[in-house]
């Protein structure tokens, strides 16, 4: 059986996110989308409610598991025995950033490979902070969001304003 993780903050999940899955799902006989609490980031979106919304947009595919870590994605590739993990990427910028990481997880567990799947290039300008940043100054973010999460997310970051 095969099986990898797709790790993120989902601060709020995206269309681009669900691309990611969907490909990844249809390539994997377990896809285990991970929310992860990233220190370098100050998280908008508790993270129940950003489970909740993964949970609720990844309804459609039953070979997708949704968990949560707060620590080293190394250490959870490790304590779940997974091989691989899949990112996302969107454009050279991002990909040196995902290879350093890579880098940097393979130093710390050796055990799992990182596999890069390049985003819909109609997609590639989708990004969670883009979502924020224009519902923060009431611009309409359909079509970047799950449609199912659509009100979740407006209900959730017009209370931040």
């Amino acid at each position: 059986m095969s099986s990898s993780v797709f790790p993120g903050s989902f601060d709020p999940v995206t269309v681009g996110h669900m691309d990611v899955i969907k490909r990844a799902a249809a390539i994997f006989d377990t896809v285990r989308v991970t929310v992860m609490i990233n220190v370098s980031k100050q998280g908008t979106i508790p993270v129940e409610d950003r489970i909740r919304m993964v949970k609720k947009a990844c309804r459609k595919f039953p070979n997708v598991q949704v968990d949560q870590w707060d620590g080293l994605l190394a250490d959870y590739m490790r304590e779940y025995r997974e091989k691989v993990l899949i990112r996302g990427v969107r454009g050279s910028a991002e990909f040196e950033h995902e290879y350093t990481t890579a880098v940097i997880n393979r130093m710390l567990n050796d055990q799992f490979e990182t596999f890069l799947i390049p985003s819909d290039p109609k997609l590639s300008a989708v990004s969670s902070s883009a979502v924020r940043e224009i519902l923060a100054f009431g611009g309409e973010i359909k079509g970047l969001v799950p449609d199912t999460c659509l009100k979740d997310i407006r209900e959730i970051l017009s209370k931040k304003k």
